[in-house]
């Protein structure tokens, strides 16, 4: 059975969903099948809350201050049960709670979702990986198209009304020039950028 909860770099993550609507060229999936504490962060189906939630009581958080929501899927792509497993994250252990998502969440769920964020989430980590819609099509290969990079920033820009900590990310795989023009969006957006190095 693949893990639902894993540790990794000192965190405890949860892995609800390998659904994801990219294919980004740098994506840890297709190094393997585990990553940290994980063996397997293959599921065979998304799990149900309940699922989620005796997952939870059966582990052991007292070590861990924060869960990140983050496995080998778009944590969006479950969107009721990343909510309601965040709120019962809270609610047992009062621990913060990190989102490390692709930003598309609006255009996942097809409908506003960063109000459904506030008082439930407390960190986000969205991934930019580029400085236009055309390098972030190439980088993501998103299902969404061109589309997808002004939902990302919308989104991005959306969940600082909701979210206290909003971050970008942007893996080193793309080049300085395209990483200075990353720098300049996250200025320009008040939103601070952290450059990623590929796990290969």
């Amino acid at each position: 059975m693949a893990d639902i909860i894993y540790t990794y770099a000192g965190s405890a993550y949860m892995n609800i969903t390998n659904k994801c609507p990219c294919s980004c060229i740098f994506c840890i999936r297709s190094n393997g099948d585990g990553l940290g504490s994980a063996e397997s962060l293959w599921l065979k189906k998304d799990p149900t809350i309940e699922e989620i939630k005796a997952e939870i009581d059966g582990f052991d958080f007292s070590p861990y201050d924060e869960v990140v929501f983050c496995g080998y899927g778009e944590p969006t792509q479950a969107l009721d049960n990343l909510i309601e497993a965040a709120k019962y994250l809270k609610e047992k252990h009062s621990l913060k709670i990190r989102l490390n998502s692709n930003g598309l969440s609006d255009l996942i769920n097809g409908k506003p979702t960063a109000h459904l964020f506030e008082g439930v989430v407390d960190c986000i980590s969205i991934s930019l990986n580029a400085p236009d819609a055309e390098s972030y099509q190439r980088v993501t290969r998103s299902k969404f198209g061109e589309e997808a990079y002004p939902a990302l920033l919308k989104f991005a820009e959306d969940c600082k009304k909701y979210i206290p900590n909003v971050k970008f990310t942007a893996v080193d795989v793309i080049s300085e020039e395209e990483i200075e023009k990353c720098k300049a969006i996250s200025e320009k957006m008040g939103i601070p950028l952290r450059i990623r190095e590929w796990i290969k």
